[in-house]
């Protein structure tokens, strides 16, 4: 194992600089009664070193963003961490992503948040509601200063297209996607197209759930390199070029672990071994999703 000298990041738009490493939070905030431990768990994170938190209206119907807001509010309040160090990503769904509808939205997600403005507002998946009323929504929240950028979740190689042909890929921000070691079809056609526009990746369940920790292979591999399969599974995701993973930790060994991860580099060798237990698809399928 090697050590980069500095955590990774990556280009985001407009010269930014955004981690490589970030923080999910799905199934956060659907029960009040551990809405104040998972606070907790998240500014804890804050403490060690996170700087982006993902999260969305869907989760817990506003529960997780309620979670989120608690959790920064209190970071915010302590010595050493200012509201720009953060950069806070949630998503809209897809049934109020027409121009009036985002902006009731938007304004209730920043209510709960506790902040002015969203860094990275995504549109969840695709609904019913046409790209083009999405697209002014999405430029009614700048204007308003709500939003800093936008971009999509779940979103293929055809509906990527899409957006382009109507002018929008040139301020998308980024694309999130389910991608893993064990879910590689973007590989043959869609991140490469990101890779040609510039817009970076963002793999939500980059160790498939959790279940990737149980796998004997990544384990064994894993254990003579003195990880964990999840930790070696995350590894790899963050070793792909342009990619921001947002793996969920739901105890406070998990969040650690996985921030291990952020500055670790994998062998050629390694890599070899991962791609025979892990090898990447001949043809392209449905785009993965959880």
């Amino acid at each position: 194992m090697n050590t980069a000298a500095l955590p990774r990041s990556v280009a985001g738009p407009e010269g930014e600089r955004w981690p490589a490493l970030g923080l999910g939070t799905w199934r956060l905030g659907e029960m009040p009664r551990q809405a104040a431990a998972e606070a907790g768990l998240l500014e804890r994170a804050l403490e060690v070193g996170y700087r982006l938190l993902d999260t969305a209206e869907m989760y817990g119907e506003g529960g997780a963003e309620r979670v989120v807001g608690q959790a920064l509010a209190t970071a915010l309040g302590k010595p050493g961490l200012v509201r720009s160090d953060v950069v806070i990503v949630s998503k809209v769904y897809p049934h109020h992503a027409d121009a009036a509808g985002m902006v009731k939205a938007c304004e209730s997600s920043l209510r709960r948040l506790k902040i002015d403005t969203i860094d990275l507002y995504l549109l969840h998946w695709r609904g019913d509601i046409e790209l083009t009323e999405t697209l002014k929504g999405f430029e009614s929240l700048l204007r308003r200063g709500w939003i800093r950028y936008w971009g999509v979740s779940n979103f293929d190689l055809a509906d990527m297209r899409e957006l382009d042909a109507l002018g929008g890929s040139a301020g998308c921000a980024a694309n999130q996607v389910y991608y893993s070691i064990s879910q590689r079809g973007i590989e043959l056609n869609l991140m490469p197209w990101m890779r040609e526009c510039g817009m970076p990746l963002m793999a939500y369940s980059p160790i498939d759930g959790g279940s990737l920790s149980r796998h004997k292979g990544l384990s064994a591999l894993g254990q003579s390199l003195g990880l964990s399969a999840a930790q070696l599974a995350l590894t790899w995701v963050l070793e792909q070029p342009q990619v921001i993973a947002i793996p969920k930790a739901g105890t406070e060994r998990h969040l650690l672990d996985n921030w291990q991860c952020r500055d670790l580099s994998l062998t050629p060798e390694t890599r070899r071994a991962l791609d025979a237990l892990f090898p990447r698809p001949r043809k392209s399928g449905p785009l993965a999703m959880r």
